[in-house]
């Protein structure tokens, strides 16, 4: 039997034994990971510096509470992407194993202080979307600016503490306890209440966005009795607040798509054994992460008409100036062939 099939090396808290961790076997598999994780980091830094740079060049976006926890969605997005594609891609494709296990914890606490605060921001903006669309008259003075900087700041800092426990000592070698079966020095209980944490927050938001549908339906059958009567301005902000809704929507829906299957194995390890196969597809899982973060981008431009406009601003102006860089030197040729025939 190998040695990393045994409970006990499992639970061992050397370096050495981290390379029981190393779950991809075959070149192809090792391959095929490097290509996920770099296609799917790189759109996604690529997309969401994209959403960053169109939010905050627009006065119009970037005073909005709404598009602040959008832009901490992106940014958690950037630095999940970063952290996750380098840690992971050293980790299973080079097997890199120089470091420390401080140093590995502060990886994790790294990629884990970002895809919390992806979540945690769709949380802030599912409620976000709540008060604007169920108490319309009192959103602005419950959601100003000050408060969603401040909101901002506490999921961050919260998130960072919450990452860092196993840094600071809940982790199975300070606790002699038994380690994870999928990473490294993590102690179970820690894996246990990380899920139920992230368990949660997906109820808070899907229980969020239920309540912002109904009322987003309630708001199109208003509007359709009461197009002629009703005021235009008011119409047209209940038409995007109710198309800000379902474009959350469907961000929250390829959320629990990507993550269902990492939560599902993550879940399963903490009350039985897992089998070589499934700790190998546990590893292909983690790579829909990066699919999500990539994903929701495509859908803020596609879906946000804000966006979609300064999107289309941006665009013409690339085109403008290629079009001018294109026609610069036939003109300077131009000039140059005019003082030679002089």
């Amino acid at each position: 039997m190998d040695i990393c099939e045994t409970h006990e090396n499992t639970s061992k808290c050397s370096v050495n034994s981290m390379e029981c961790f190393m779950v991809l076997s075959t070149q192809a598999q090792k391959i095929s990971i490097a290509t996920l994780c770099g296609l799917f980091g790189i759109l996604c830094i690529l997309e969401n510096i994209l959403v960053l740079y169109l939010i905050f060049s627009s006065p119009g976006t970037r005073r909005k509470p709404s598009y602040l926890f959008i832009s901490s969605l992106a940014m958690a997005d950037i630095l999940a992407s970063i952290i996750f594609v380098c840690s992971f891609v050293s980790f299973h494709v080079f097997k890199e194993t120089d470091f420390s296990k401080e140093m590995f914890l502060l990886q994790l606490a790294g990629v884990t202080t970002s895809f919390s605060a992806s979540l945690s921001s769709l949380l802030l903006t599912a409620l976000d979307r709540y008060l604007s669309i169920c108490r319309p008259s009192e959103y602005k003075l419950l959601m100003t600016r000050r408060r969603a900087w401040i909101a901002l700041g506490v999921l961050w800092v919260t998130c960072a503490t919450i990452a860092s426990l196993p840094l600071l000592g809940w982790n199975c070698c300070t606790l002699n306890s038994t380690c994870s079966e999928l990473f490294p020095f993590v102690d179970g209980s820690y894996l246990s209440s990380w899920i139920c944490l992230t368990l949660l927050l997906l109820g808070c938001i899907v229980c969020a966005y239920a309540r912002v549908l109904r009322r987003a339906r309630q708001h199109v059958a208003y509007m359709q009795q009461h197009q002629a009567q009703g005021a235009k301005q008011q119409s047209s902000r209940l038409r995007m607040d109710v198309t800000l809704a379902k474009t959350l929507v469907m961000v929250l829906a390829v959320l629990v798509l990507c993550w269902s299957p990492v939560l599902v194995l993550m879940t399963y390890s903490i009350f039985s054994r897992l089998s070589a196969h499934l700790r190998r597809a546990f590893a292909f899982c983690s790579t829909l992460c990066l699919l999500n973060s990539m994903v929701n981008p495509i859908i803020y431009a596609l879906r946000s008409k804000e966006l979609s406009a300064s999107l289309r601003v941006v665009f013409s102006q690339f085109r403008r100036q290629l079009k001018a860089s294109e026609e610069s030197p036939e003109a300077g040729s131009t000039h140059k062939s005019s003082v030679i025939e002089t």
